[in-house]
């Protein structure tokens, strides 16, 4: 009880939690400017997994149903070798993923968020094989849009909690 009272009293806030209006959200396809094959739509799902996990905010399947607009493009995918072991082999490499967003809201045209240039970066390790590398570096991109999507995720709730305060 006195552990409740202490988390209320000082002003504790749980960035997952966005108790404003209910709102509707349009999570539009992202442009993909790289030759990787279907990463905006796993962008695309992973958003979606997210902004389920409110109670308040729901994704809709339609722009003229939605409150709310996320759109955003990839701007691009490199992969440069990061460390190199005996004999100059390539022993870990690092995926960076540069994208732009934006979040609005539909009836006022007002821009929420906008950010113009993000990188993301996560290493991972070179395999004895092709396909261990290849699957390595799907790991490494599947964490990249998780962290990239949660942080899209909490900044809405974000603002949209400070829009209601």
């Amino acid at each position: 009880m006195v552990l409740l009272f202490i988390l209320t009293s000082c002003g504790y806030h749980n960035p997952y939690v966005y108790s404003g209006p209910d709102r509707d959200l349009y999570i539009a396809t992202w442009h993909n400017r790289t030759n990787e094959l279907l990463l905006h739509s796993k962008i695309h799902q992973s958003l979606v997994r997210w902004y389920q996990k409110s109670g308040r905010i729901k994704v809709v399947q339609h722009k003229d149903e939605a409150q709310l607009i996320l759109a955003g493009e990839i701007i691009s995918i490199d992969l440069p070798s990061l460390s190199y072991g005996t004999g100059n082999d390539t022993t870990e490499v690092k995926v960076l993923i540069t994208v732009r967003y934006i979040l609005k809201d539909i009836k006022t045209g007002k821009v929420l968020m906008e950010v113009g240039k993000e990188v993301w970066t996560e290493d991972y390790k070179v395999g004895a094989t092709a396909s261990q590398n290849s699957d390595n570096e799907e790991d490494a991109i599947d964490i990249i849009i998780d962290d990239l999507s949660e942080k899209i995720y909490i900044k809405t709730l974000s603002i949209l909690s400070k829009q209601n305060m």
